[in-house]
Parts: structure tokens; sequence; C-alpha cells
């Protein structure tokens, strides 16, 4: 386990982040925001939940204070979802930048997650991701849209792990 590693595993978190904007891209304005009852609910919602993660999880790693779920009332133009989402990504990539494999068995977090390792917060925010990619890929298909696997193996084929 080392910091390359998990640069490389988030590059595949990212990249199929990046595909399920692109399916939803698909979708009309009323799609994207149809009311779901499974999980967090519209594809938008969905969305919005992950960004949420991301940036809370990031925050706290980063010691900056934990800013407020985004809300879905707050975002009806996916021009402004795709921005946040870049600036997220953005400041998930420039922590990953610093990241050092001595800093991997460090508990950065306060409060309940205190006794946290950051390698297990580190897998904890793909493996989350994983699952509401999932739960958007059924939905996306039920819309209509053709969709094709998130595995991680397939990420592997195309993007090799250089030792």
């Amino acid at each position: 386990m080392n910091a390359d590693a998990f640069r490389h595993f988030y590059d595949y978190h990212f990249s199929e982040n990046r595909r399920i904007w692109e399916y939803a891209s698909q979708l009309s304005n009323d799609q994207f925001a149809q009311a779901e009852t499974y999980s967090r609910g519209s594809i938008r919602d969905q969305i919005l939940h992950l960004m949420s993660c991301d940036q809370t999880w990031f925050s706290g790693l980063r010691g900056v204070e934990i800013p407020k779920d985004l809300e879905p009332a707050d975002f009806h133009d996916r021009e402004n979802i795709r921005l946040r989402w870049d600036a997220i990504v953005q400041t998930m990539h420039d922590y990953l930048a610093g990241l050092r494999d001595d800093m991997l068995f460090d508990k950065p977090l306060e409060g309940e997650d205190k006794d946290l390792i950051l390698w297990q917060v580190l897998l904890h925010v793909v493996n989350h991701g994983t699952d509401h990619r999932a739960q958007l890929l059924r939905s996306l298909h039920d819309l209509g849209i053709k969709t094709t696997s998130q595995d991680y193996i397939f990420y592997v084929y195309d993007h090799p792990y250089k030792l």
C-alpha cells in the first residue's frame, strides 16, 4: 500500500464519476431531477450526495471546516453542478498530490472518526462512490441510457498501474 496506488485508485474514482456525468447529460432536465424513492432520490440528488460526501471527507482530511451538504434546491442548473463538482475534484487532486506513504497510517480526523486510519478513509470514499454509481447506473438504464460496467478491473486494463 502506497500513496501512488491511492492516486491511481482515485483516478479510477474520478474517471467513473465523469462517466456518470456524461450519461446523465443525455437526460432531459425533467429526467435529471425526476423523483425516485430509492436511496438519495433523483439522479441530480444522487450526484449531489456523491459530491457532498467527497467534499466532507476531504475537508476533514485537510483539517478545514466541514461544509453543509449540498442542497438539491440550490442546484437547478447542471452547469453549476458541474463547476462545483470540478472544484471538489480539484481539491481532492491537490490533497492527493501531497499524499506520502508515511501518512497512510495517520489518524487525521477528529470527533467520531478520530480512530480511522487515513488509508481506511481513502478506501471508504471510493467504495462509497462505487455504491452510489451502481445505483445511478441502474436509474440511468431504467431511463433508457446505455451504460457500461464501472468495474475497477476494466479501468486497470485501460490504465495500467506503472511500478
